[in-house]
């Protein structure tokens, strides 16, 4: 089965946007007068936006609605972009150097909306064949709906695609979907080891992350 296409998580790959994400969602929830439990960040990696509106509405904040929830939340991410991307090291150029060799597909449980904001900051959304928000599937991470959709929109099947990923669920979802994963843990939310070991590789940064590298742990 040769290596056909590669596909990026956003957040936390390209992006150290999970700290923030947190900062801004606990903030919501403190200014609604909600609770933040101690499973609330965990939980919240990898839902789609109607997912994590609607558990914030339902089990943290009173008196919301998911819509109301979403908007404000995913308007001050978009002020925050706007004054500066977390971006991680090597982000650009790791973009730049595997879609010389193969196609590129984004699969991110963001909200469309910060997708193109950041590939369009960071210069890069010429370089995805295709993107897809989360929010455009069924169901989000950990379930393998946004990577079987963005393999299908490459036309490629997806045991014949590399997904580079960082959490938990965003790992679960690529491997269930028959993908190579390539696991890029961040410190700051440590992945659990029944997910890490679903990955082909464990790498410490994009740099890392080399055609050569894809071509000898795809299977």
């Amino acid at each position: 089965m040769p290596l056909q296409a590669i596909v990026f998580d956003l957040d936390g790959v390209l992006i150290d946007s999970e700290p923030l994400w947190e900062e801004v969602r606990r903030g919501y929830v403190d200014a609604h007068g909600g609770r933040w439990l101690p499973d609330t960040q965990e939980r919240l990696m990898g839902m789609s936006t109607e997912e994590w509106a609607s558990y914030i509405a339902t089990d943290l904040v009173d008196g919301v609605t998911a819509e109301e929830v979403a908007y404000e939340v995913i308007d001050q991410m978009s002020q925050r972009y706007d004054e500066g991307l977390p971006l991680l090291p090597g982000a650009e150029e790791a973009v730049r150097r595997l879609a010389q060799y193969r196609p590129l597909g984004l699969a991110s449980s963001a909200p469309r909306a910060l997708i193109d904001l950041v590939l369009g900051k960071l210069g890069v959304e010429g370089q995805f064949r295709t993107t897809l928000s989360t929010e455009e599937v069924e169901n989000g991470k950990p379930e393998p709906d946004g990577y079987l959709t963005v393999a299908a929109r490459l036309d490629v099947p997806p045991e014949n695609c590399a997904a580079i990923e960082d959490s938990s669920n965003g790992i679960r979802s690529a491997h269930a979907a028959g993908m190579t994963v390539v696991a890029l843990p961040r410190p700051a939310h440590p992945v659990a080891e029944d997910a890490l070991a679903l990955a082909a590789h464990v790498a410490s940064d994009l740099d890392e992350v080399t055609p050569d590298l894809l071509e000898a742990i795809h299977k």
